[in-house]
């Protein structure tokens, strides 16, 4: 079980990011959150095991229609014993 704090830039607000995240998540059994950032990133917070977890990169990185991901920036930290779901952060 990993668990990675992910910065997502482009343009990824206003597009649907975060509900497509949330349902890619699902998809791929990771736990944890995303919200919008005020300086127009995303920011993800995803645990899930280390097969899993590069699945939900790979899908994240595509984007909506109307996104376009330009970056994605990774950071392993540590996990969290009672992430039982993945919420979106408003």
């Amino acid at each position: 079980m990993i668990r990675w704090h992910i910065i997502i830039h482009g343009r990824v607000q206003g597009v649907g990011f975060r509900a497509f995240t949330q349902q890619h998540a699902k998809m791929h059994n990771i736990k944890g959150s995303v919200q919008n950032k005020l300086n127009g990133t995303v920011e993800i917070d995803a645990q899930g095991k280390k097969k899993d977890m590069r699945s939900f990169i790979s899908a994240i990185k595509k984007g909506t229609p109307f996104a376009k991901v330009t970056d994605i920036e990774i950071a392993e930290i540590g996990t969290l014993k009672n992430d039982q779901s993945f919420n979106i952060v408003y």
